[in-house]
């Protein structure tokens, strides 16, 4: 009988996602095949301290947001070397010592998905799903991706950086001169809609700008495209293959809001394929692959992208470790693609192992 691969499904986190970390984190677990794999909880929960299985168990059946694990000391997990092999172990309990083959972050928004805990587990040396540090910090920036698929003739949002330090801010008539009515203001390093507004009239402009500027200190300003938001699904390392093509929009909101996306029961409403044309579909399909591979992806991403009303399509953002909610779009596209959850974490885990193995097989000294 084959040794099960031990792998580390990592959730929580201290950025506004946290919330979304653990619904993702919930159905990546149901989805590793129990005969294949054994599971390792681990936790960190929003004062960044980390926990292992019971205790990192509590932490994603909770779902609430004011969950605060108190440290007993029994909880709290260590690092240590053995054998040449970073584990995880209580720090009461050295006997609860857990090898990891391999992580599956299920980490959104800031310290897990823009390259901090890429870079951690590279110095581990343990193999884990995802891209790599340099296109998971590439793609968390909104600003620096854009700029670079700009460069590589990918079509994207006419848009405005602003700087929280800067003395003088742009006022209301220069953006609008710029980027018409209405315009997006949304922080550059953040996911799942956090800190986005829609402005609609000068009265909204200050408030909404200190919004976004409250979450992060870098802020794009982005014209509006009235239209469909569509949705691409990316997977793979050297030949990356593309998903069909979802849309997505809110039933009650402006737009599709952080609310829309994880609070209202009602918020989104899915279509898989979208109702787009044939030609639009291919576009967003090839656009897909092009953004994974100019950004230094790997793994899986999805590629969000606006189409408008005039027939303008341009990408919106790329998202290295989409939501695996039970309404997020990533592995439904692959479920419509004939490929269930199940099978899909397979593949991404696979990928994570093939991954680490090609790299270890470079010259590191001369």
């Amino acid at each position: 009988m084959n040794k099960k691969i031990k792998v580390g499904v990592l959730f929580g986190g201290r950025s506004t996602e946290h919330e979304v970390s653990l619904k993702s984190g919930m159905n990546v677990v149901k989805a590793i095949n129990p005969d294949k794999y054994e599971v390792i909880l681990i936790g960190i929960d929003k004062t960044g301290n980390w926990h292992l299985n019971k205790d990192a168990q509590a932490l994603l059946h909770s779902g609430k947001e004011s969950l605060v694990i108190e440290d007993s000391g029994q909880q709290e997990v260590v690092l240590q070397q053995n054998d040449n092999a970073w584990q995880l172990a209580k720090i009461n309990d050295k006997t609860d010592v857990t090898a990891i083959d391999v992580i599956f972050p299920v980490l959104h928004g800031s310290y897990g998905e823009d390259g901090t805990m890429q870079g951690f587990l590279r110095l581990l040396d343990i193999p884990f799903v995802g891209p790599d540090v340099l296109g998971s910090a590439i793609a968390m920036d909104k600003d620096v991706a854009k700029r670079l698929m700009k460069e590589a003739g990918i079509p994207v949002a006419k848009g405005l950086v602003l700087y929280k330090y800067d003395k003088v801010q742009p006022t209301f008539e220069a953006v609008e001169h710029a980027l018409g009515l209405p315009f997006f203001i949304k922080p550059a390093n953040a996911g799942s809609s956090v800190g986005v507004s829609k402005v609609k009239a000068k009265e909204d402009y200050e408030e909404k700008l200190q919004h976004a500027f409250e979450f992060d200190n870098k802020v794009l300003v982005e014209e509006a495209i009235i239209g469909k938001e569509l949705e691409c699904a990316v997977l793979g390392n050297e030949s990356p293959i593309a998903s069909g093509v979802g849309e997505i929009f809110a039933a009650n909101a402006d737009f599709y809001s952080y609310d829309a996306k994880y609070i209202s029961d009602d918020g989104a409403v899915i279509r898989i394929p979208a109702d787009v044309p044939p030609d639009v579909i291919e576009q967003v399909r090839l656009l897909s692959v092009k953004a994974f591979r100019t950004l230094c992806c790997e793994g899986l991403s999805r590629v969000d992208f606006l189409y408008g009303n005039d027939g303008k399509l341009v990408i919106n953002e790329i998202n290295t470790l989409p939501g695996f909610t039970n309404i997020s779009m990533y592995p439904q596209l692959w479920e419509a693609a004939g490929i269930p959850p199940m099978k899909l974490v397979d593949k991404l885990i696979q990928l994570a192992i093939a991954r680490h193995e090609r790299d270890n097989k470079l010259t590191r000294a001369l």
